[in-house]
């Protein structure tokens, strides 16, 4: 089987190629080109396919070339190609993740949370600084209810010791108890006299979103997530009258018959796309995204990180039922005169279905990290072919929690999809768990023959077609890497490291290092090495830390 390099598409370079060229007048041509090159000390062979002229490398030139640059490039191997030279540097905010404290961390924040991870992490390995912000729900009605429901049913140790959880059981509670009038009043004024600035009501608010950070930066550890700012819709309170100001003073606030305050968003400036900013009674509404709502906390919040961090791209990582919001929210930013509303970009997903523990629905990120943990344990210490792990627990979350971003990124982010525990976990196939296995196996490879040495490799000791197929494909991470820098889709690198797995397995089957002349297995052995350091590049960028034994 020989597969050439590089392919060249006649049609591509045809002035005026339409649609109506016929095929055979391309084969034609196709051949009429290959037939005026001549092979040189790069290119062994020129063939021709359907409209296309194909280039074979030298095969020695092929391995020498590859070896060397993922050898000497190491973690920025791909990033240093010059498909990245005319792309600037540039400053990055993006925000993701952003549950409300005291409710439900639902599969929707978890996504948010891997799929900006992602964002992030692709942006900084291209060189670009980024600035990564969660925008807490801190603010609001629920903490109304939250400070009375605190002094009838709140724990100061249960605080402390499990903030989120407590925090939620509170208010689960004090729910049922607002259908009473009388704790209704209390928690509206509770509201107030923290619109207020009352001391000891936001002394209390301020324990509760203290303790709540501090453990949200515990759990997004065991994920290997971090941001730079904790910042909320409590930081935006005045800074929203001031938007509110703008708005009427550039005449862009209109109010309808019941008194509730829209900005026209139609061309026509005929009312047929409005975006509601607020309630007739003068309040600024509590983001409710499922309707046409831009709240001036958003808006506040986009024009105080341009003052603060001069960015040039600003990305928002949330699920596609707020597409409505940040189209609106970016039209009337445009109007308001920030032309920087054009460099704003909303990244969406779609909706996870059936994801449950066994304890039942999710609540909590860390029922989740919890579950992934025990499964894959429980699936480590059934396999035949597991060995003794130094810290099985550690490896069963690395694993565990490849499986679930792998099972995540496969598809395009804006499909839905069911999550099914039992396909996310297997260890063969397209999961995460195949790519653990594959690195812990070419790294144990390395350990037990010892490290390859680049500098005396014999590369004419790899001509074989299943090393051939492995260097071909590390030639082409590059490419993979500028194609999810593009569009900051993950399925790119994910199809890529998963066929990149395939290929070093067979050739891990068919090219034995044990054995082998001396030469050939040093030559091997730098094969896998780039194999293996070419995957765990690709896995870091997913957010997944790759294990070294399994």
């Amino acid at each position: 089987r020989h597969v050439a390099d590089f392919q060249l598409s006649i049609a591509s370079i045809i002035e005026n190629s339409s649609g109506d060229c016929l095929a055979q007048d391309l084969h034609l041509q196709a051949q009429q080109l290959a037939e005026r090159l001549k092979c040189d000390s790069v290119v062994s062979a020129i063939s021709t396919g359907p409209g296309t002229v194909n280039f074979t490398i030298n095969r020695e030139l092929l391995a020498k070339t590859v070896l060397q640059q993922v050898w000497q490039d190491g973690s920025e191997y791909g990033v240093k190609s010059e498909l990245f030279s005319t792309v600037p540097r540039q400053k990055a905010v993006v925000e993701f993740s952003s549950p409300n404290i005291a409710k439900k961390f639902h599969i929707g924040h978890l996504r948010s949370t891997i799929v900006g991870n992602f964002i992030a992490n692709l942006k900084v390995a291209l060189g670009h600084e980024v600035v990564r912000i969660n925008y807490l729900g801190d603010w609001g009605m629920q903490f109304g209810l939250l400070g009375v429901g605190f002094q009838s049913f709140g724990n100061k140790e249960k605080l402390k010791s499990s903030p989120l959880q407590h925090l939620f059981e509170v208010y689960v509670q004090v729910n049922k108890a607002a259908e009473d009038e009388n704790t209704k009043k209390l928690a509206k004024d509770f509201f107030r006299k923290l619109e207020e600035r009352d001391e000891q009501a936001l002394s209390i608010w301020k324990q509760f979103r203290d303790l709540s950070i501090e453990e949200y930066i515990r759990i997004y550890k065991r994920l290997g997530v971090h941001f730079d700012e904790y910042s909320g819709e409590s930081f935006y309170q005045e800074k929203a009258q001031e938007v509110l100001k703008m708005l009427e003073d550039k005449g862009l606030l209109q109010k309808t018959i019941k008194g509730t305050g829209i900005v026209d968003l139609s061309e026509k400036k005929d009312l047929s796309t409005v975006s509601t900013v607020m309630r007739s009674d003068g309040t600024s509404l509590y983001i409710t995204r499922q309707f046409l709502i831009i709240c001036f906390r958003d808006l506040a919040a986009a024009i105080d990180r341009m003052n603060k961090h001069s960015w040039d791209t600003m990305i928002y990582v949330t699920d596609k039922s707020q597409s409505n919001h940040f189209q609106h929210l970016f039209q009337i930013l445009k109007l308001m005169g920030y032309g920087w509303a054009e460099r704003c970009q909303h990244v969406s997903f779609g909706l996870v279905q059936g994801m449950k523990t066994r304890r039942g629905e999710v609540v909590f990120l860390e029922d989740v990290l919890n579950e992934v943990r025990s499964r894959m344990l429980q699936n480590m210490t059934s396999t035949k072919t597991t060995r003794e792990t130094q810290d099985p627990v550690e490896t069963a979350e690395k694993v565990g929690l490849a499986a679930l971003i792998i099972q995540d990124f496969r598809g395009l982010l804006s499909s839905d999809y069911q999550f099914s525990w039992e396909r996310a976990l297997q260890s063969r196939g397209d999961t995460g768990v195949f790519l653990q296995y594959t690195h812990a196996r070419l790294h144990s490879l390395e350990q037990m023959h010892g490290n390859a040495e680049l500098t005396d490799v014999n590369v004419s000791c790899l001509q074989e077609p299943d090393a051939i197929s492995v260097l071909q494909h590390l030639l082409r991470y590059d490419e993979v890497l500028y194609r999810s820098s593009q569009d900051l889709q993950p399925k790119h690198i994910v199809s890529y490291l998963l066929t990149l797995s395939h290929l070093a397995a067979v050739a891990h089957k068919t090219l034995p290092v044990k054995g082998s002349a001396p030469a050939v297995a040093q030559a091997r052995l730098c094969l896998f090495h780039a194999a293996r350091s070419v995957l765990a590049n690709g896995m870091k960028l997913l957010g997944i830390t790759p294990v070294t034994q399994m």
